[in-house]
């Protein structure tokens, strides 16, 4: 899939990328899917300067760096000019919608939305799947590796298995539905990731490897009964659960109201449940907030189809 560029000169485009639940509790730094309604949005400028520069980020609650090649948005479009030896640059301006380390793929977004952007300027757009390979530098700005699972399903929407060579949608049923649940606290990636440090036990990566084929082969068929059997995460969450205050309850008040299954959102620590339909999503989401308000934290949540679009150019 391509942008469609006007060749009539554009100077000027914004782009939206919209939020993400990565590793989905089986597919660590694989498996993700778009979240709609939260996004970052992203303005980019073609200039005569050989360079990418960061004008403004808006809606930050903390300085995020504004040196291209720190920021994920600009070492994206820094990788994007080298590789294609665009003789031009970008400016670029971030508004930010996503709350910081919240493990709902903001970093990534910014990202996103600024190649997104950027494809509509040049002469010969890339598809979504070539600019997914220039995103990759752009998120180990933010993270310090290279994983795409937050990136893929912002590229091409819904479900993705995403390596590090390319993307493959999952299709699910389109009644299936994602609750996401924020509170209002940090957990900063690099943090979330030093506690998966450590020996892990072979049995631990079979029972995990058997649960990813639960969970997809149940996507393929629409199978509920089999997403129920193997949504859950027998290497990460155990590590990571203990960062984050009230998560036990939240994730217990997600299965007890008919989840197929609950866990972190990315690196936490948000958390994420599926639902067979949008009416169980929704009755839901009282209880773990609920769970999260007893632990002393204020909470959003937010309902989507779990086919929910990704990026988009906008107009105006």
């Amino acid at each position: 899939m391509s942008d469609v560029l006007n060749s009539a000169g554009l100077r000027e485009a914004r782009a939206f990328a919209p939020a993400s639940v990565a590793n989905v509790a089986v597919g660590f730094d694989l498996l993700g899917y778009a979240v709609a309604g939260v996004g970052d949005t992203v303005t980019v400028r073609r200039i005569d300067a050989p360079e990418v520069r960061i004008v403004a980020i808006r809606g930050a609650v903390v300085e995020l760096p504004r040196e291209a090649a720190n920021n994920t948005a600009g070492a994206a479009l820094i990788a994007l000019r080298e590789a294609l030896a665009l003789p031009f640059g970008f400016e670029i301006e971030i508004d930010k919608g996503i709350p910081l380390s919240s493990g709902m793929g903001g970093s990534a977004a910014s990202c996103v939305a600024a190649l997104v952007a950027a494809n509509a300027l040049l002469d010969v757009p890339l598809s979504r799947e070539q600019l997914y390979l220039y995103s990759l530098d752009g998120e180990a700005v933010a993270s310090g590796s290279r994983h795409g699972d937050n990136l893929g399903p912002m590229f091409l929407g819904g479900l993705v298995l995403s390596t590090l060579e390319r993307l493959v949608p999952v299709p699910v049923p389109s009644t299936w539905h994602s609750l996401l649940v924020h509170p209002d606290a940090l957990l900063e990636t690099r943090r979330a990731r030093a506690a998966l440090q450590g020996a892990y036990e072979l049995k631990e990566f079979v029972a995990q490897s058997t649960n990813l084929a639960l969970v997809l082969a149940g996507c393929h068929a629409g199978n509920a009964d089999l997403v129920r059997a193997g949504l859950a995460d027998v290497l990460i969450e155990p590590r990571r659960a203990p960062l984050i205050v009230g998560f036990d309850a939240a994730k217990q008040a997600a299965l007890d109201a008919g989840a197929m299954g609950a866990s972190i959102s990315g690196a936490g620590p948000s958390i994420f449940a599926w639902f067979q339909t949008r009416e169980s999503a929704d009755a839901a989401a009282q209880g773990v907030q609920a769970a999260f308000a007893a632990a002393g934290f204020a909470s959003q949540a937010w309902v989507t189809p779990l086919n929910s679009p990704g990026a988009t150019l906008l107009q105006g």
